[in-house]
């Protein structure tokens, strides 16, 4: 048994071995330990965010339930204050745009009077045209009547531009939003303006903040702008913009009536004529594809080109022949009758 042992191989582990173990372990143990220091770090950083934002809702929440004790008391200038406050924190609060509104409507129509010291020998002016300008443009908004509002209120403003101004700015704000949404998306597309719609919430961004659905329909139609610029000049780029579109917004238009589906399907077979006509059938059928996908009464005309460019692709995409070909070596091939057969070779003595 001694004797097995001694012709086994011993095992000697370098010094190199072991100082290369010693350093690993080292770098993993490091490793581990600045992971730790790094999860307690962001974990501390979390929680002191998350106390912050617990702290900021509840003045949020309290700001917005003053507002409409205030609101419901008749105390207008203090709601409208809390709701100021809720809307420069958080813009989609449930229910603060509403009450904003609300609250600025309640100034319209029923304005706080002011006591004002009036200095000897001074007329009192006479503010009859303004408050009958006032009037109109009240009466407008209740009538949704918003291009006839905002005439007024600037007429209100030429007249007299300290004339409750608070009621006027909120009035403003209401009419500018309603009037530019309403160029944007309109049942009449003839009667659509983009540009008017960016235009009207861009002014009526400096009496108040948008919403969401208001700052979404001013960058939708943004977007929409700038892809109809390349109409004709580049389809790569006009596929760019209105592929967006075509997702979020597919049934946004200008005032030449074509949705941003209508434009994504063009786009796309006019680009992928390009790319046809450059070689790239491949390419081609890609977007061909993506048109055809939309159903419109002048596929038919595509779809000879679509299935050319798709057959064409499909010839490339063959695999070639994969017959190995003869290569000569130089080497003479050998006689084989000159080889004994198996029946010549004599049997082992």
């Amino acid at each position: 048994m001694s004797e097995i042992n001694d012709t086994q191989p011993s095992v000697v582990v370098s010094p190199a071995k072991k100082r290369s173990s010693l350093w690993i372990t080292i770098l993993v143990f490091l490793f581990i330990l600045a992971v730790g220091i790094l999860l307690g770090y962001t974990s501390g950083l979390g929680d002191r965010r998350k106390a912050a934002s617990v702290i900021l809702n509840q003045q949020i929440d309290e700001q917005f339930q003053t507002g409409v004790k205030a609101l419901e008391s008749g105390l207008y200038q203090v709601a409208l204050k809390n709701f100021q406050f809720v809307i420069q924190q958080n813009p989609n609060y449930p229910g603060v745009q509403d009450k904003l509104v609300e609250v600025l409507l309640k100034l319209s129509l029923f304005p706080t009077t002011s006591v004002e010291v009036t200095p000897m020998f001074t007329a009192t002016p006479d503010l009859r045209e303004a408050e009958a300008i006032f009037t109109q443009a009240r009466t407008s908004i209740a009538g949704l009547d918003w291009e006839g509002a905002l005439e007024n209120l600037d007429a209100l403003r030429k007249a007299d531009p300290t004339y409750k101004t608070v009621e006027v700015d909120g009035m403003y704000y209401i009419a500018l939003i309603q009037r530019g949404e309403g160029k944007i998306v309109n049942q009449d597309c003839k009667a659509i303006s983009l540009e008017g719609g960016i235009y009207d919430l861009t002014l009526a961004e400096r009496f108040g903040p948008l919403d969401d659905y208001a700052q979404g329909l001013r960058n939708w139609a943004r977007i929409y702008i700038t892809g109809a610029s390349f109409w004709d000049i580049d389809w790569n780029q006009v596929l760019y913009y209105f592929d967006l579109l075509y997702i979020n917004m597919p049934y946004m238009q200008d005032s030449s009536c074509m949705t941003s589906m209508q434009r994504y399907r063009i786009a796309s077979i006019m680009y992928a004529d390009s790319l046809a006509a450059s070689g790239d059938v491949c390419g081609a059928r890609e977007y061909y594809d993506a048109g055809l996908l939309i159903s419109n009464q002048d596929n038919s005309l595509v779809v000879p080109t679509a299935t050319y460019v798709w057959e064409q692709c499909e010839n490339q995409n063959q695999p070639e022949s994969t017959a190995i070909p003869q290569i000569s070596t130089g080497i003479p091939t050998p006689d084989l009758t000159t080889f004994p057969m198996p029946s010549d070779i004599p049997a082992n003595p």
